[in-house]
């Protein structure tokens, strides 16, 4: 493993760490982080989700923390208060492990940026 790799699993340690400490629950991995982000977008509180609004959630985390790397924007927010971004620059092609390490790089720049957290 690259020093790099290994700089990127300390860091994201340190940050699901955290996350335990912030909400009494460490996430289980990259997608319940998202998830998190997801709703704290949406800013409407923890309620229960369907299983669509959940796929929803982590779309919004997906693009609002891609949105730091300049592929996503904010379009709008619909009526109900939900945001929809739009791809403004193509998405890299890369396999599974460089697509999970793209986004735990990008979240961790959304909780350093958002929350002034330095990981």
């Amino acid at each position: 493993m690259f020093k790099r790799d290994l700089d990127l699993e300390k860091r994201w340690s340190k940050l699901l760490d955290g996350l335990k400490d912030t909400i009494g629950k460490k996430p289980n991995d990259l997608n319940g982080v998202l998830f998190l982000i997801g709703v704290q977008e949406l800013g409407q509180g923890t309620r229960t989700f369907s299983k669509e609004q959940k796929q929803d959630l982590m779309h919004i985390a997906v693009c609002k923390v891609l949105s730091y790397a300049g592929f996503y924007e904010l379009d709008h927010v619909d009526q109900e208060g939900w945001p929809h971004w739009r791809l403004v620059k193509e998405l890299p092609h890369f396999d599974l492990l460089e697509q999970e390490k793209l986004l735990k790089l990008q979240v961790l720049e959304y909780f350093e940026k958002e929350y002034q957290i330095e990981i």
